[in-house]
């Protein structure tokens, strides 16, 4: 099911930096569990939002090539730290510091995902939000989505390469010492 449209209304949320966003989902990203943070600030209700597909929330401010990536490390059974704008129901939205790792049962089997995201530095939003603003030029002329992640994730690479560095190195270098160190650690 795709999310529904909600026209984005350039109002931004925000939620205390003492705060953390949780969610679990399925394999298959279906949201699962959403703590009452979540809630407040998307602006859904439990029963609006279990069982809906975790993009309910994708603003469209975010490069498709962000999520393949994210989607890819997950999959493999890694855990990823990203920068995230997320839409809220109102359509106002909220940046987020994601961390976002697989769960798995106690045979060691994968059955979801789950992701504690935090206030971001806003010092890394104003640096990521050029380079995602440049992602979404390159995807807008795409019709479908595979189309625009084939286009843009190469240059998503490319930064990485040109920086000599990994994604996590490079997310964690855009705040320095405005993260907190129990989550740089």
């Amino acid at each position: 099911m795709a999310p529904p449209t909600v026209r984005p209304t350039g109002v931004e949320r925000t939620f205390g930096i003492d705060e953390i966003i949780v969610s679990k989902t399925d394999l298959k990203g279906r949201i699962t569990y959403a703590n009452d943070v979540f809630l407040r600030v998307a602006g859904y209700t439990e029963a609006e939002i279990l069982g809906q597909p975790h993009n309910i929330i994708r603003h469209p401010a975010m490069p498709r090539c962000v999520f393949q990536f994210l989607w890819d490390t997950i999959q493999a059974g890694n855990e990823i730290f990203a920068y995230v704008v997320n839409q809220a129901k109102s359509g106002d939205h909220y940046w987020v510091f994601a961390h976002v790792t697989p769960s798995y049962d106690d045979r060691g089997r994968m059955i979801g995902y789950h992701s504690n995201r935090r206030v971001p530095a806003r010092k890394a939003v104003n640096t990521i939000k050029g380079i995602y603003d440049q992602l979404l030029q390159i995807e807008r002329p795409h019709r479908l989505p595979k189309d625009a992640v084939a286009a843009s994730l190469p240059v998503l690479v490319k930064l990485l390469e040109d920086s000599n560095t990994t994604y996590e190195e490079f997310i964690f270098t855009l705040a320095g010492e405005d993260i907190p160190q129990e989550v740089a650690a």
